[in-house]
């Protein structure tokens, strides 16, 4: 049986719109998150779900209880759901990594699969959690349609997965926040149906109201 997943990234955060890499450091959305999460689940309440799961990071969990409060369904926390942990990455800008370790830099802009970064995952060891975690999700709601919130990088691999693209290509797709991201599940893997459908975000503020 068919599970139809509609994954989304969270709502933005000021560490977003820094490019400031944040992994499983605990960043809460911005008035333009929580606005975006407000659009986005007003539209996602038109589609029946059996579930709904979210990384139990703040960012996504704030941007899944903006749809609980539209849908009939709890929260389910997921910590596998979670972004990538960067390990000796975390909390800084690409650019001051290159300042202070070019080599460093070199193998995160070259998405070297087996690089930890100190304390962090390969990005072999965080594909494997995203899938194992998605597969999981599949096969406990087969034959219904469940809701997802995550962060980029999990849908960097999902999306991946789905087309074919290997890991270590450079991203040529956007992943914008708060768009719906659509696939199914089946017993012959992951296949994608819709991507990056944001025009529910089209009035969404990005200045605070006077």
């Amino acid at each position: 049986m068919t599970t139809r997943l509609c994954i989304v990234r969270h709502g933005e955060t000021d560490w977003n719109v820094e490019k400031r890499i944040q992994g499983h450091t605990d960043i809460p959305l911005n008035a333009t998150g929580r606005a975006q999460a407000l659009a986005m689940a007003f539209h996602i309440a038109h589609h029946p779900f059996h579930a709904l799961y979210s990384s139990d990071l703040t960012r996504a969990l704030v941007t899944a209880q903006a749809i609980a409060a539209r849908i009939e369904q709890g929260i389910r926390l997921l910590p596998g759901l979670r972004e990538r942990h960067y390990g000796d990455l975390q909390e800084h800008t690409a650019a001051e990594i290159a300042a202070r370790d070019p080599a460093l830099h070199a193998l995160y802009k070259a998405r070297d699969p087996d690089t930890r970064f100190g304390s962090g995952e390969s990005l072999v060891e965080f594909a494997q959690r995203v899938r194992h975690t998605v597969e999981w999700i599949g096969r406990h709601h087969a034959g219904h349609a469940v809701a997802v919130v995550c962060h980029s990088g999990v849908l960097d691999i999902l999306y991946r997965q789905a087309t074919g693209r290997p890991l270590t290509t450079a991203r040529d797709f956007v992943i914008p926040n708060c768009a719906l991201n659509w696939f199914a599940v089946d017993a012959h893997g992951l296949h994608l149906q819709s991507w990056a459908d944001r025009h529910h975000l089209q009035h969404v503020l990005t200045e605070a109201a006077e």
